[in-house]
Parts: structure tokens; sequence; C-alpha cells
């Protein structure tokens, strides 16, 4: 991943931090449609994981189809991705889909 696209990413990463779901599903969208191959996966892995928190926690949605197809492009990638430890991004994500005080963080 090069220089450019991992600056790109961090607006989007700080949002998800945040708990500012669609802001950083929506802060992606731009270097998704740049990206290509692993990148591309990585982000859309991503932008489907900020969407799964999104739907759980602003709409009650208690199904997490965006979280399995986010699952489906890490599986994709190596254990860690981006400066990204995707298990444990996996873990958190599917933790806070459960408990609202349980914040994922992309960034360290």
């Amino acid at each position: 991943m090069g220089e450019t696209l991992r600056e790109d990413l961090r607006a989007g990463a700080r949002l998800f931090d945040a708990g500012e779901w669609w802001e950083a599903h929506e802060a992606w969208e731009g270097p998704w449609m740049r990206a290509t191959g692993d990148d591309r996966h990585f982000i859309q892995a991503l932008i489907l994981l900020a969407a799964a928190l999104h739907k759980r926690w602003h709409h009650g949605s208690l199904a997490h189809r965006n979280f399995h197809k986010a699952a489906a492009y890490l599986d994709r990638l190596p254990p860690e991705y981006g400066g990204v430890n995707l298990a444990r991004l996996r873990a958190e994500v599917w933790a806070a889909l459960h408990d609202p005080a349980l914040r994922p963080r992309v960034e360290d």
C-alpha cells in the first residue's frame, strides 16, 4: 500500500475510531474507487465493517450481513494489511456489534 493511499485512508480511520461509522464509510468511498487488487479488497472490507456498525447502532439491525461480507474480503488478505491487524479488527467489530461500549479501532 502506497503512502498516498495510506494518507487518504487516515481521515476515514479517525472517523471510524470515533464511532462515526457512516462518515468513515463515505470518506473511504473515493480511495476505494481508485484502488485495485488487495488495496481495494482492504478498503471494501473497511467500508462494509463501518456499514455493519452503523446499521446495528443507528438502525437497530440485528442482521450482520455486512460483517460477513467484510470477512470474505479480509480472508483474501494477509494477517496484517496497511498496518492493521485484521484478526484484531474483525474481533473488535464483532464485539462492538454486540456491545456499543466496545469501540473497534482501525488506527493505533
